[in-house]
């Protein structure tokens, strides 16, 4: 691998959340590479320039690129994959990390991912695929409870519910199939086998032709302390995850390759895969077509490698030339949010950032009058690294308490691991 100390590069990172901060932050640590945000936070206007198209906006966002002679396109979140975001920029000739509209069918269509599994013998949960609420309510009499009910697209994190009984599941059929509660997401339905067991997060680099797995994630999905509230999109993550032994995962990023490569997809990005450790070994919960998030924030502190290079090479299909580099860190992310999220919250509050040992990352916010404005549910992402997760954790916990904007709030046990 070759360094780009003497290289400039101009980036364009798609995307507004703590992920694409710290994308942006890692990329920055060369500091001759030149960023743009589409459309970014109150954060990443501090280390590049915001610009104004959104996500979705898949022209403007090519055009934008090609006028600026940008080098490489990095997509955040998941719906411009969906939408065909990388083959509009290969079509035009432009560099871009992300997979193709069919690779991102991965996360974009639960059946489909389902099917994937199953054809290249990838363990998962057994499940049923409905699209009307009577076959629902006869095929539920094949499950046991709990079990998990989930809306077959893109749900923004919220299309996905455990059962414990007949009236809960009738109950969120009803809600998918009959009331659309969450559209055209939710017109498909898996109803799937509840699985138990510690979930860790194994984000691989692939350019198709070769699978490199990052270190290891685990984030903290319900809103409240000791696992209790709603699910929301991530309250804090940990790396490496305690629960995971070298190499447990290899054998499913090895036969996701293989299914890759035998569908002909163009997938030249991350593969998300979220594993739960069953007592009949690891098994997939779900693939994501990118970088995860909150994970990312824990991961990419720990990372010594150059991301430009890693990136670049993996988009120009010679991912085998590079090793990646890790400290042997702890890391413990702490997400702190709006009131009531995720939920109904207020914005539109003035933040006061002192100087932390923490690293912040910005995740809904905006700038107005030189002032950082909450402007979401996930405001912050601060990480702290230590030796071992309770040096981290005491750090990260000092700075969140210094952190205020009304109606702050976070989880106060990211990081506590316990029964390893």
């Amino acid at each position: 691998m070759t360094g780009r100390d003497d290289q400039k590069m101009k980036i364009l990172i798609i995307g507004s959340g703590g992920r694409e901060h710290a994308i942006g932050w890692k990329l920055k640590q060369n500091p001759d590479n030149l960023l743009y945000f589409a459309p970014g936070n109150g954060g990443t206007s501090q280390i590049g320039e915001n610009i104004n198209i959104k996500v979705d906006e898949i022209t403007k966002l090519a055009d934008f690129a090609e006028k600026q002679e940008i080098e490489m396109t990095v997509v955040g979140p998941e719906l411009p994959l969906t939408l065909g975001v990388t083959d509009e920029f290969n079509r035009r000739g432009l560099r871009i990390f992300g997979p193709g509209i069919e690779g991102a069918r991965l996360e974009g269509s639960k059946a489909f991912a389902k099917k994937f599994m199953q054809k290249y013998d990838i363990p998962t949960a057994n499940y049923d695929a409905v699209t009307c609420f009577v076959d629902g309510m006869n095929m539920l009499a094949h499950h046991r409870y709990p079990v998990v009910i989930k809306a077959d697209g893109l749900a923004a994190g919220k299309g996905v519910i455990i059962c414990t009984n007949k009236w809960e599941a009738e109950a969120a059929l009803k809600d998918m199939l009959e009331a659309n509660t969450f559209g055209e997401a939710g017109s498909t339905v898996i109803i799937e086998e509840f699985l138990t067991g510690k979930e860790v997060s194994l984000m691989c680099f692939t350019d198709g032709e070769t699978i490199i797995p990052m270190e290891t994630a685990s984030d903290y999905k319900r809103a409240l302390d000791k696992d209790r509230g709603a699910n929301t999109g991530g309250m804090g993550s940990i790396s490496p995850s305690p629960y995971y032994s070298d190499g447990l995962g290899n054998e499913i990023a090895q036969k996701t390759l293989q299914g890759l490569k035998q569908e002909g997809f163009d997938y030249r990005g991350v593969i998300y895969i979220g594993l739960i450790l069953t007592p009949d070994g690891p098994k997939i919960l779900e693939y994501n077509a990118r970088f995860g998030d909150p994970e990312t924030e824990a991961l990419l502190p720990r990372l010594e490698s150059d991301l430009a290079e890693i990136l670049s090479a993996t988009a120009d299909k010679r991912l085998s030339e590079c090793k990646l580099h890790w400290n042997d860190k702890k890391a413990v992310s702490v997400i702190i949010t709006s009131e009531g999220y995720p939920g109904t919250y207020e914005t539109g509050y003035e933040i006061d950032i002192p100087e932390t040992k923490s690293t912040v990352f910005h995740a809904g916010t905006t700038t107005e009058n030189e002032k950082t404005i909450t402007s979401g549910g996930r405001v912050l992402s601060i990480t702290a690294l230590g030796t071992d997760f309770e040096e981290a954790r005491r750090v990260v916990y000092e700075d969140a308490e210094k952190i205020r904007f009304e109606g702050k709030t976070y989880r106060t046990d990211i990081g506590l691991v316990q029964g390893v």
